[in-house]
């Protein structure tokens, strides 16, 4: 085509890049693009007005979809968009859809705002799953740990092949952080006695945070990083090579996000006094996360709480009946406690946190964001509050052994 028209439309992605990727619009019939259109439709403040298409999305339709030809410009009447943009199609998937989905197990939780796939073998999960994904909710897999090689994971495993590595040791009640050897750590994993103490006698809440990660995970651990590969859920959207995982896709002079893996390994808060902190604190990932149970261990000693005890603490969490029927189950193991918030309300949580902050004496200033410093753990109190204040309601998820959760980029979420 004519200079003029290859600069207005764009002959590569990196042209598209550079040149006329705002300039598309999505949703026009007359380009027979068939990815649907992503707006932003309003804002906490409750106005409402329509923003710049998603660049990404646009270059997706028009380089990959490739349908828009070379000598003619989409159209960008303002009308037809508003008229072809999706309906919210809730109400489908979650109500009427017994008959497309019959061959799949699942269920929803936490009032329908997770979905539950309930046998990881089923190679139709897929396809359920990307009508609940493009509505941004998590995604909850068990039974992963039935594809493993259990005895890869054990603590006493790793801590035997890996003991003598240096690492970052997260104390997770006062954020001190101590560089030390690993074999310390795991020797308390299962052990109390072995714990380390802090000042007032009590035991510590350590966390073995992002180790190994990255390329470190697959260099330092092999047979490992092979296990988790062949054993992730969805492997479609979640495996590196699948072929809907767009990140994996990326030409490469896109900044990528840290695509792990990483191994996270905690203390639980079962043998500790304080019950009012987490492992994780409230916080967003920047890209789509997978996060499996590959282990969980039973500590033992003084202080300790019996299994019916760290079954009573769940069972005190505001749980939907499914959850509490799996704790009954004997042959399901849980292991960590999730709480989990939409990207849409993370506004209402930063102003919410700022608010306790000042209410507790703390300096808040200007240029304070309490999500990104990952400064604070929920408490059931203080999510009883956000409830009633600011209408955000908590979605409480227990992780059992072999439980893959899948989150969306911006979903906020402590453990």
């Amino acid at each position: 085509p004519p200079a003029s028209q290859n600069n207005e439309q764009g002959s590569t992605l990196r042209d598209l890049l550079t040149t006329t990727a705002g300039k598309l619009r999505l949703g026009s019939t007359d380009a027979g693009i068939a990815f649907a259109p992503v707006y932003s439709t309003g804002t906490a403040s409750g106005k409402s007005g329509r923003t710049m298409p998603n660049i990404l999305d646009d270059i997706i339709a028009s380089v990959v979809e490739n349908k828009i030809p070379p000598n003619r410009a989409p159209k960008t009447n303002v009308k037809s968009e508003i008229k072809d943009e999706p309906k919210d199609d809730r109400k489908c998937v979650q109500d009427d859809c017994s008959k497309p989905y019959s061959d799949i197990q699942y269920s929803w939780i936490c009032d329908k705002h997770v979905l539950w796939l309930r046998d990881h073998k089923n190679n139709n999960n897929w396809k359920l799953f990307k009508e609940c994904w493009k509505q941004g909710r998590p995604v909850l897999v068990s039974g992963m740990h039935k594809k493993m090689n259990f005895s890869l994971w054990k603590a006493e495993s790793i801590s035997l092949d890996f003991g003598n590595q240096q690492a970052d040791i997260l104390n997770c009640k006062d954020s001190i952080i101590s560089n030390t050897n690993v074999k310390e750590f795991w020797d308390g994993f299962e052990d109390v006695s072995k714990r380390q103490k802090i000042k007032n006698g009590e035991t510590a809440l350590l966390k073995l945070k992002d180790w190994p990660s990255g390329e470190d995970f697959k260099a330092m651990m092999p047979a490992r990083y092979e296990d988790l590969l062949k054993s992730l859920p969805l492997p479609e959207y979640c495996s590196p090579e699948g072929k809907l995982n767009l990140a994996s896709h990326l030409p490469g002079f896109f900044v990528r996000p840290d695509l792990g893996p990483r191994l996270c390994s905690a203390y639980g808060v079962a043998a500790t006094k304080d019950h009012d902190i987490g492992t994780t604190n409230l916080h967003i990932e920047v890209s789509d996360v997978v996060n499996i149970l590959v282990y969980v261990g039973i500590a033992k000693g003084n202080g300790v709480l019996s299994k019916s005890g760290v079954l009573k603490k769940f069972e005190e969490e505001d749980l939907d009946d499914l959850l509490r029927k799996r704790l009954k189950d004997s042959s399901e193991l849980p292991g960590a406690l999730w709480h989990i918030y939409a990207g849409k309300d993370a506004d209402k949580i930063r102003e919410f946190l700022q608010k306790i902050a000042k209410e507790q004496g703390l300096e808040v200033l200007p240029e304070h964001d309490p999500i990104r410093d990952q400064s604070w753990y929920v408490n059931k109190k203080l999510r009883q509050r956000l409830l009633e204040e600011y209408g955000v309601k908590t979605c409480t998820v227990i992780q059992f052994l072999g439980d893959a959760i899948i989150l969306p980029a911006g979903a906020l979420h402590q453990v």
